[in-house]
């Protein structure tokens, strides 16, 4: 029986997803659910500045409604630059694509990143998507935009993370479960989201992380955000 994880998001046990009628709630849902959602995207805005030049390519990958991706375009809007978000939900895209009519520069694609095609970038960015992803396929993922970027580019990422030791990560839980409960959401709304999100969210701890971004190629790697089990990298090839 489906049960409502907030914002009138119906779920069942082991279930998450983000199809549906999810993109209709997601961008209220996710400003109560991720700390310093906004402010993480203002700091991206602001880091695109050292990267993406006249005939830039900028991916986003899961790009969920667009509104990250949208925001990087008109931002440089006075360069000849192409934004590109990626998402695997067709219902997130058809959302992204009908919000976003009037952006010449920006194509929201449906496609599983590891089929992707992608071509020369100068920026990619993924905030708060790996974690979504199967674990067996995410270096697969990270060593491909390692690939993709060119020398001097940048990969931005944003993920849930595991603290480092069961001490540290009991703390987060409960610092995490205080956030959701003081922007409004049920003890209720909180358990049935945590049991969807079963086998769907596999966050893994920072030093996970950087052991993938590093066995992918990057050296260059520096935390750019951290607030309680959010954290941002930023990574220069």
């Amino acid at each position: 029986m489906e049960k409502d994880a907030g914002d009138k998001i119906l779920v069942n046990n082991a279930s998450w997803s983000f199809s549906g009628k999810v993109p209709i709630t997601f961008e209220d849902h996710i400003l109560k659910s991720v700390p310093l959602y906004p402010q993480g995207h203002q700091l991206i805005l602001e880091l695109s500045d050292f990267f993406l030049t006249n005939h830039s390519i900028c991916y986003d990958i899961g790009c969920s409604t667009g509104l990250l991706l949208e925001s990087l375009a008109n931002r440089h809007s006075s360069i000849k630059s192409e934004f590109v978000g990626l998402d695997i939900e067709v219902d997130m895209i058809e959302y992204a694509n009908n919000k976003h009519k009037k952006a010449s520069n920006v194509n929201f694609i449906h496609s599983n990143v590891v089929e992707f095609d992608f071509e020369k970038a100068d920026l990619i960015v993924s905030y708060y998507t790996l974690q979504f992803v199967r674990p067996k396929v995410r270096q697969l993922i990270i060593n491909k935009i390692y690939n993709t970027l060119n020398w001097g580019g940048a990969f931005i990422c944003f993920e849930k993370v595991r603290g480092p030791d069961a001490r540290f990560q009991d703390i987060s839980n409960q610092l995490y479960t205080e956030f959701k409960l003081n922007n409004g959401y049920s003890p209720e709304n909180i358990i049935t989201k945590s049991k969807s999100l079963k086998g769907v969210l596999e966050p893994f701890s920072t030093q996970g992380n950087l052991d993938l971004f590093r066995r992918a190629g990057f050296s260059d790697i520096t935390t750019i955000m951290k607030y309680i089990c959010f954290e941002g990298f930023l990574m220069i090839k």
